[in-house]
């Protein structure tokens, strides 16, 4: 995006809101933001990542066969 495009952007914003209102959408666009990246940080439905000291079994999925 060049300057042009930027400037053209920000005309829109400020008819579609007004300038008495932008404070306002900025400041709720960076609390949405910062709660999003809050909320994928910490949420508790995913399995923990394996750490690198722990060795994942090697699985070929193949049954083992008996030898006795």
């Amino acid at each position: 995006m060049g300057p042009t495009e930027i400037l053209i952007l920000v005309l829109v914003v400020v008819l579609l809101f007004g300038a008495s209102r932008l404070p306002q959408v900025a400041r709720g666009l960076g609390q949405s933001v910062k709660e999003f990246k809050k909320a994928t940080r910490d949420e508790p439905g995913l399995p923990e990542k394996p750490s690198p000291e722990k060795p994942r079994p090697e699985t070929s999925g193949e049954a083992p066969e008996d030898r006795g």
